[in-house]
């Protein structure tokens, strides 16, 4: 696996339109995966996007998610650093260091879709979300 650093783009509810656009932009495949494939029988949740991905054939990748109702939305502040990759590739690691003087809002950790996942604010306000894949 090797390790990649991507956008992450937060919506209120849009976020599977949004891949469609950015389909239609620049081609590749999305995938989407809501609240409800996870579990959630939540009826003001069920339908969004918990994780989105666009591959693209230029080889650029974009990820995104909905808001869920209480979380703050802000346009202009929608945007998270994702380090994504394998065990080996030393991503624990950076989470530590990135923590360092920061804020952990998620702990890294296993999480119900397999992975390890952590989320964090550095100490200069960038949020970071860190998910370390299970090997195939």
């Amino acid at each position: 696996m090797t390790s990649r650093l991507n956008p992450y783009i937060s919506f209120d509810g849009t976020a599977r339109q949004a891949l469609e656009f950015y389909q239609s932009v620049f081609g590749g495949e999305f995938t989407a995966m809501t609240f409800g494939d996870m579990g959630s029988d939540d009826a003001t949740i069920k339908d969004r996007v918990m994780h989105g991905q666009l591959e693209t054939p230029a080889g650029y990748t974009l990820m995104c998610s909905d808001t869920v109702p209480g979380m703050p939305f802000t346009p202009g502040t929608t945007m998270t650093v994702s380090l994504s990759g394998g065990a080996d590739d030393g991503l624990a690691g950076y989470f530590e260091k990135l923590s360092e003087g920061g804020t952990v809002t998620v702990a890294l950790e296993k999480q119900v879709w397999g992975d390890e996942f952590g989320q964090l604010t550095d100490r200069f306000g960038v949020p970071w979300m860190v998910n370390i894949g299970q090997a195939a």
